[in-house]
């Protein structure tokens, strides 16, 4: 899969885009995008929000990151799939079968999403909740 382009992420106060707030390198990867996967990488930056409205974004390796205590997960954008992976997804209880990528990793796990995708947004929520649980837990 190939990944896009980073966001041009301008700015009227004329900052290079590595000074950017990372919420704000977040908002125009979405823009950037202008399709279902901007969508999509929206609801699901929103959903980690109301799972955990302590979570801290951040933009790693030219991607989106939400943190608490250690990475929860990140927001990769391809071609024909938004991918969200679980920096300690090998370690997470999956009850609902989320997970349909990366599961032959030792430590990540990830979820694609491809257009037309319905979101089990409950699911969802719970895995980052207990995602959120295993990163303070080792703090």
């Amino acid at each position: 899969m190939k990944k896009t382009a980073a966001p041009s992420a301008k700015s009227s106060s004329r900052q290079p885009a590595s000074q950017l707030p990372a919420s704000k390198l977040i908002d125009a990867r979405i823009l950037e995008l202008a399709d279902w996967r901007g969508e999509m990488l929206s609801r699901l930056r929103a959903l980690i929000r109301q799972a955990d409205p302590e979570v801290v974004e951040e933009w790693k390796w030219g991607i989106p990151v939400w943190s608490h205590e250690g990475i929860i997960c990140t927001g990769e954008t391809y071609k024909k799939a938004v991918k969200m992976t679980f920096a300690k997804g090998a370690s997470l209880a999956d009850p609902a079968g989320l997970f349909n990528s990366s599961l032959e990793g030792r430590v990540r796990r990830a979820i694609d999403f491809h257009e037309g995708d319905k979101l089990n947004e409950r699911a969802l929520k719970d895995l980052i909740r207990v995602a959120v649980a295993l990163n303070v837990s080792k703090a």
